[in-house]
């Protein structure tokens, strides 16, 4: 079985999370696209985790985790990633992680150019992670990188680098900065690359042949759809494909096809980062809802914009994903609401719509709300459906109908147990 994990709206909806949760039946995760510019919060009863690179099932023990070739690598993030999980007691072996031979690496010099070039735009900035995720997927499509084969031809290496920065340093030098010394690079690789030599792996062989033994495979995504560099709230998404479509390609895998879409949403909404998020609550209403949420990047740490359950922005992204069934997530978090207020429709010049619009007409839209009940008490120790109050569960309902796909989950808390299955 081939399923891919994916989020319905802007990201940090709770993937992490799911993964972690659903993982148990699977005996692969692949992560397969992005970088270390989203994070994965995971709770279990091992501890917190913050996962950016790996795939969140690095936490359970039988399953192999696969870094896939549509990733863009860090290697001194994941290096100090993987550190913090050992200490942590998670053991991370070459049997346990895999990364694709064909996943590119993000260099210094790409971190450098994304802060650059942020720090150029000023108040027309896109609200980067300054991670360097634009500047080295561009390269990418440039066919000037590095990859993490490379690293399996030491001989040659230096000189494709000392290659890519003569070119690097036209535009390094064009900001004012001063140029990128190949000597500096390479020592870098040697430290923070060099340890993944056994790590490299064909990952097309390998899932192509779990696939065939009869293995359950789980794609992870980063981000969500609403992000996605075609499908997206462009330019403020991100720069790599994010729906569940790509996940067999950014796997290795082209020519499989997935059995499952798994949408992940969230009981309300949450964005991190510049652009149109046309239910945006301000204020003390914003600020309490944020607390409640413990909205902040897990990537970054930077508030995360908050506000109601966007319908329209939902539907969308369900139809983006082609979910089969959807997750929802953090429904405790409006557990101190008296009144729920959610966005039903858009209003763009004057006119109301359902659909989901793209450019300015997205930067004018306007939110049309309903308002129901809270239920105004703790629901996280609920774990079958007729325990949550009418007014949760009519809530539940709701959101159902009106993204057009059935929720098969409700998380009401962090830890791994704290949710319910409804069918």
């Amino acid at each position: 079985m081939l399923s891919a994990v994916v989020g319905i709206n802007w990201g940090d909806e709770g993937k992490g999370r799911m993964v972690d949760l659903l993982s148990e039946k699977y005996d692969v995760v692949v992560r397969y696209q992005g970088g270390n510019n989203a994070g994965h919060t995971v709770v279990n009863e091992k501890g917190k985790f913050i996962l950016n690179l790996l795939p969140s099932g690095i936490l359970r023990d039988s399953t192999v985790n696969v870094m896939g070739p549509g990733m863009v690598i860090d290697v001194e993030h994941l290096f100090n990633e993987i550190q913090k999980l050992r200490d942590g007691g998670i053991d991370i072996t070459p049997d346990r992680l895999k990364i694709s031979d064909r996943a590119t690496i993000c260099m210094p010099y790409h971190k450098l150019l994304d802060i650059l070039e942020e720090d150029r735009l000023g108040d027309k900035k896109f609200g980067s992670t300054r991670r360097g995720i634009a500047p080295v997927y561009a390269d990418k499509y440039m066919k000037k990188t590095i990859r993490m084969g490379d690293l399996l031809c030491p001989d040659t290496l230096r000189e494709k680098v000392a290659d890519i920065i003569e070119w690097k340093n036209l535009t390094v030098t064009a900001y004012g900065h001063s140029p990128i010394s190949v000597d500096e690079i390479m020592n870098w690789l040697d430290t923070y690359a060099m340890p993944f030599v056994p790590y490299v792996t064909n990952t097309t062989e390998y899932l192509s042949k779990a696939d065939d033994e009869g293995k359950n495979i789980m794609f992870e995504a980063q981000l969500g759809a609403l992000r996605d560099i075609d499908f997206g709230i462009y330019p403020y998404t991100s720069s790599s494909s994010t729906i569940a479509a790509y996940a067999p390609i950014g796997a290795g895998i082209p020519g499989r096809q997935l059995d499952n879409s798994i949408g992940i949403m969230k009981a309300y909404s949450s964005c991190v980062g510049e652009g149109p998020f046309t239910c945006e609550l301000f204020g003390e209403k914003g600020n309490e809802l944020r607390e409640a949420g413990g909205e902040y990047g897990a990537a970054t740490g930077r508030p995360r914009r908050v506000g109601g359950f966007d319908v329209v922005a939902s539907r969308y992204g369900t139809l983006m994903q082609g979910a089969t069934y959807l997750a929802l997530t953090k429904l405790d978090v409006l557990s101190y609401l008296k009144e729920i207020h959610v966005c039903v429709a858009y209003t763009v010049d004057g006119k109301e719509t359902t659909s989901f619009p793209t450019g300015d007409n997205l930067v004018k839209a306007k939110p049309v709300y309903k308002t129901f009940k809270g239920w105004e008490r703790d629901i996280s120790g609920c774990r079958k459906l007729e325990e949550l109050p009418k007014e949760a569960i009519d809530y539940i309902k709701f959101i159902e109908e009106s993204v057009g796909c059935p929720i098969k989950y409700v998380s009401v808390g962090a830890s791994r147990e704290q949710y319910i299955e409804l069918f």
